[in-house]
């Protein structure tokens, strides 16, 4: 039954652009204003439709004679999209209104029975005159007549009655007899005979054997009596529960020839409304566990009764569109009745225990059976997902709270290690994902990180099924809020400079997840964020987007690109580019990898303020008097120029960054873009806060010792052995080098103004590129000949000022 949808499953593309616009009487068209010319020319255009002789063979031949092919191929293209446009808006007006449909149609009908009671009380009315005109003239007639001539039309007047009258006053009888032996297709026949004899007697005969109007008068009252009673009689044999199948639809049938089809259709609803009633008494909601099998045979019983009445009122009505109105509404209302049962007996307990998998099996029932109706046209599906949709929101809501739970609390012990899935797969936390089922190289993480994404793969293979009911941005919603609190976890494992080895902080509060004291371990929190936000979390989102498993390469093509000669970091990559093809994911994997930001640019800022404040060398530290110093204590700059190297603090960046490269190097190997970033952002913030320290360029421009030709040649090569640096890691950067020129711009500034000449004292910039690439070599050398010493960890450590260290 097509006619009956609730839902509009298509939109019109609104008018063609070749179809002109009216215009307002704003002078506005499309938003736009207009000129009072263009209305009137408007005008002067849609009157031509106004008329009365409006030709529209004539006017199609006048204009589409000087157009072309294609341009009468146009218009008949947007004439056929106004044509649907037009029509989807009629139909949407008739969904929208529904109830004043059908208040209306049943208003129509009873006014039309009124009408036809009046028709039949004025037909008794003008009969009775008739008969009263009829009479008096017999009367007058027989006054002027003699005694005898009235003796003989005495006889003459009490005629005795016709053929017809005969029938017709049997009929009353006979009539009384079906309906007492309940035989109702013969009463409607006898019923049809009535009508027809008496619409025969209220019209003029010209033949002797025809029916007067008093006797029509008379077995017309006597017809409605008995019409009545045989409608009550049917109504109440409805309304029996026995009373189902063929011999429903014919007693419906039946009482809507007798005129009464809006009761007929209501009672025919009612008695499928009563049947279902009786047999969902008989369902007991605690015969299993999740509610699946209360669920079926629920979904089974209310979703075949709304078919079986969907069936009964096109067998009987057909596709009358006030019936069919009425049909929506009471399945709406079924529907909304078993979604009440669902989430009473299973969903509420569900949702409260955070049972997502049962709910979705439930709801996945549900929506199965609901999906069979759409063949009768009937769209259930959105109105029962509206209904359903708060518990299975709140089962999210459970399930993301019990993985932070979890997480949160296996946090408190990770000792931030990476490792493969393995062991975790073997350990007792009951993951039923089939993460670890043949999918070739793992990513490693510690085990807080591979319990979270454990449990997002779980919690998104029961969400999966549920893509119909829009949960996928809720669900991405509650990831992304998940992840961020992940994140504030690996922050708080970060010590800061004033932390004691036990990771407490300086005012005694209590951080809830063990410190991440060495360099490897606090690059683990970096690989975990990184892992999550990059590779794992978007594909195992791209379960909620359709087509997004499609989409997605899966993890046994990347594994055979890999085989192709693709090193892990290209693979993810790749993954990446793929998955940012979905727009659902595109800004979700925006917020993820902000979180990831978060994470470093903490890293960043930690360390640097560690090795600019709380080195343990004095001399390692970032000051003024770094600088000020070489000229106050009377030194040569001949000297300086025979042996230039970077300050301390420049040359323990240096080996920072170079143990960080290292340590990644064998912690997150195939994944070298995150450790690029890392050195890339930690340069930075080191540049950053030197150009931002106030104190620091208050010394330098203004402080009672000024800088001399020392002490901006040094800070010279301390800014481009910054740069050398990142250029020998390859994790250089166009921000990192703006910095860097303007504060040497600065430092330059501040020594002219204190009368010098910098170009007098400054070398050429070659000599400081050579000296800053010299410097680098020299200490790359250092640091490899440390590295193959035994006492390679020990050195490492004092020239890099990282206390850390020490601790493990």
């Amino acid at each position: 039954m097509g006619s009956v949808k609730p839902s509009v499953r298509h939109r019109g593309t609104g008018a063609p652009s070749s179809v002109p616009q009216s215009a307002g009487s704003n002078g506005v068209v499309n938003g736009a204003p207009v000129s009072n010319g263009y209305v009137n020319h408007l005008r002067n255009e849609l009157s031509e439709f106004e008329k009365e002789d409006f030709d529209a063979q004539g006017y199609v031949q006048s204009k589409c004679q000087s157009m072309s092919e294609k341009g009468i191929r146009k218009l008949c293209d947007d004439l056929l999209d106004l044509k649907k446009s037009s029509a989807e808006e009629m139909r949407k007006s008739v969904y929208a209104n529904y109830a004043a449909f059908i208040r209306t149609s049943r208003e129509i009908s009873d006014l039309e029975g009124e009408l036809v009671a009046m028709r039949n009380l004025l037909t008794s009315q003008a009969t009775l005159v008739r008969s009263l005109a009829e009479s008096g003239a017999s009367k007058t007639a027989s006054g002027t007549a003699g005694d005898d001539t009235e003796e003989k039309d005495l006889p003459q007047h009490e005629k005795e009655p016709s053929q017809l009258e005969r029938r017709a006053q049997a009929l009353p009888d006979i009539l009384d007899v079906l309906l007492a032996e309940k035989k109702v297709d013969q009463a409607l026949l006898a019923l049809d005979e009535g009508d027809r004899l008496v619409a025969e007697g209220f019209q003029p005969t010209g033949y002797e054997g025809g029916m007067s109007t008093a006797a029509a008068s008379n077995l017309q009252q006597a017809l409605s009596e008995r019409r009545a009673r045989l409608a009550e009689q049917l109504a109440e044999t409805i309304q029996q529960p026995f009373f189902r199948g063929s011999e429903l639809r014919s007693a419906i049938a039946a009482l809507d020839k007798l005129g009464d089809g809006t009761r007929a259709h209501t009672l025919l609803l009612q008695s499928h409304h009563e049947r279902l009633q009786h047999n969902i008494r008989g369902l007991r909601p605690s015969g299993t566990s999740y509610g699946g099998a209360y669920t079926a045979a629920l979904s089974q019983l209310v979703f075949s009764a709304i078919a079986q009445a969907s069936r009964d009122s096109v067998a009987v009505f057909g596709e009358e569109p006030a019936y069919a109105s009425e049909l929506v509404l009471w399945a709406r209302s079924e529907t909304e009745l078993f979604a009440s049962l669902v989430k009473r007996h299973v969903l509420s307990s569900s949702a409260a225990a955070g049972g997502l998998r049962a709910a979705a099996e439930c709801v996945q029932i549900a929506l199965g059976h609901c999906q069979l109706l759409e063949d009768q046209g009937l769209a259930l599906c959105p109105v029962l997902s509206k209904l359903v949709r708060p518990s299975v929101e709140q089962a999210l809501e459970s399930n993301l709270t019990r993985i932070e739970e979890s997480v949160a609390a296996l946090a408190a012990a990770d000792d931030w290690v990476l490792s493969p899935p393995g062991a975790i797969l073997r350990g007792s936390y009951g993951i039923r994902s089939s993460y670890g089922a043949g999918h070739g190289p793992y990513v490693k993480l510690s085990s807080s990180a591979h319990r979270f994404n454990f449990m997002v793969q779980d919690f998104l293979e029961d969400v999966a099924p549920l893509i119909s009911m829009q949960l996928g941005g809720p669900t991405l919603e509650g990831l992304s809020m998940l992840f961020d609190q992940y994140v504030d976890m690996l922050i708080k494992a970060i010590p800061s400079p004033g932390e004691d080895e036990e990771g407490g902080a300086e005012n005694g509060d209590d951080r809830k997840v063990r410190a991440a004291t060495s360099e490897s371990q606090q690059l683990a929190l970096l690989g975990n964020a990184s892992a999550l936000a990059d590779e794992l979390l978007p594909r195992a989102a791209s379960k909620l987007v359709p087509g997004g498993m499609q989409t997605v390469m899966s993890r046994d093509d990347l594994r055979s690109a890999t085989r192709r000669g693709r090193d892990r970091d290209q693979e993810r990559n790749q993954f990446g580019t793929i998955a940012n093809r979905l727009p659902e994911l595109k800004d979700w994997r925006r917020r993820l990898q902000r979180g990831v930001d978060r994470l470093r640019d903490h890293l960043c800022r930690q360390h640097v303020l560690e090795l600019i404040y709380y080195s343990d060398d004095p001399e390692s530290q970032l000051s003024p008097e770094t600088y000020l110093i070489l000229d106050n204590d009377g030194g040569d700059p001949n000297v300086w120029l025979q042996d230039p190297m970077p300050s301390p603090i420049f040359q323990a960046l240096f080996h920072k960054l170079t143990s960080i490269q290292q340590t990644a190097a064998e912690l997150l190997t195939g994944r070298e873009r995150v450790v690029v970033v890392l050195l890339m952002r930690f340069t930075e913030t080191l540049v950053i806060w030197l150009s931002e320290d106030q104190d620091f360029w208050d010394a330098i421009e203004d402080g009672e010792s000024r800088l001399g030709a020392i002490g901006l040649q040094q800070f010279v090569l301390d800014m481009q052995f910054v740069i050398q640096v990142a250029i020998n890691g390859r994790f250089s950067s166009r921000h990192m080098r703006q910095v860097v020129n303007d504060v040497t711009a600065r430092a330059v500034t501040a020594f002219a103004a204190t009368g010098g000449d910098p170009h007098s004292v400054l070398q050429e910039d070659e000599w400081f590129l050579s000296a800053a690439q010299e410097a680098v070599r020299r200490l790359l050398e250092g640091w490899n000949q440390q590295v193959t010493s035994p006492t390679a960890s020990i050195t490492a450590q004092s020239v890099s000022s990282f206390r850390s260290h020490g601790s493990e």
